[in-house]
């Protein structure tokens, strides 16, 4: 319990410093009046609106109403689309939690048996292969691949659609999927195949292998298993990641 109180005592800066951090980039990045009135607008259209919606108000008062808005769901109303920021995201959620989830799915499918067979083969070509294939997942843009995979399976070859829904088909969601999951795979891959390596170090995998336990055995149920701890914790990560940040990808 007092870990509990203790990381949660923690985290009250970290909360603060992520809340003033956006109010600033906000403000200081967007002029909503000129948005909703447009670069010919007067002066007195301009404080009619300022004092409308509060923008004449300090900006210790505008942050508290801010943070007391984004506590209790309350995100405020689009100036742009004249809609309701929380019912607008929870419309949009169920199309991104899919994309996420099918991303993450086949991130995972990859990236542990990639991972695995590249330790099986360290320092050989199967190996380098592997992890040249994880570099080039972290460092490649997401944008630009998901460019690539269009113009190349979707408009040159015709295998898959570039646009649509699933109610259209299933297919609609690979590409955008496979695009979105190239990170988390490489990142899988790499960590696991680390993992997997120091395992496989291990005194207690020598001590199975000298009591006659079949490789695969040794792989299976003693390897594997306790390889897979901090992979699991890196794939929590990408979910939350994939949640967050699939609009920006």
């Amino acid at each position: 319990m007092s870990y509990i109180v203790r990381r949660l005592l923690a985290a009250i800066p970290i909360l603060f410093g992520v809340t003033l951090l956006t109010y600033i980039l906000v403000e200081g990045t967007t002029d909503p009046e000129r948005l909703l009135q447009g670069q010919r607008s007067d002066q007195a259209s301009l404080e009619a609106i300022r004092e409308k919606y509060g923008f004449n108000d300090p900006h210790w008062k505008r942050y508290l109403s801010f943070v007391g808005g984004a506590l209790t769901g309350d995100l405020g109303r689009s100036l742009a689309y004249n809609f309701e920021v929380s019912t607008e995201i929870l419309r949009r959620f169920p199309a991104t939690a899919l994309l996420a989830f099918t991303s993450l799915i086949m991130a995972i499918f990859v990236g542990i048996p990639l991972g695995v067979l590249s330790s099986l083969f360290h320092s050989r070509w199967q190996d380098g292969l592997a992890s040249l294939f994880a570099l080039i997942g972290i460092s490649f843009p997401i944008f630009a691949l998901a460019v690539f995979l269009q113009l190349l399976f979707g408009v040159l070859l015709g295998w898959l659609p570039v646009t649509g829904y699933i109610d259209r088909s299933w297919l609609t969601l690979v590409l955008p999927a496979a695009a979105l999951a190239t990170r988390p795979m490489a990142v899988i891959t790499r960590l696991m195949r680390s993992s997997m390596i120091e395992t496989l170090r291990s005194p207690y995998i020598t001590t199975a292998r000298a009591k006659g336990l079949s490789r695969w055995k040794v792989l299976s149920k003693h390897a594997l298993k306790n390889a897979l701890n901090p992979v699991l914790t890196a794939i929590s990560g990408s979910l939350a990641e994939l949640l967050a940040g699939a609009f920006f990808y």
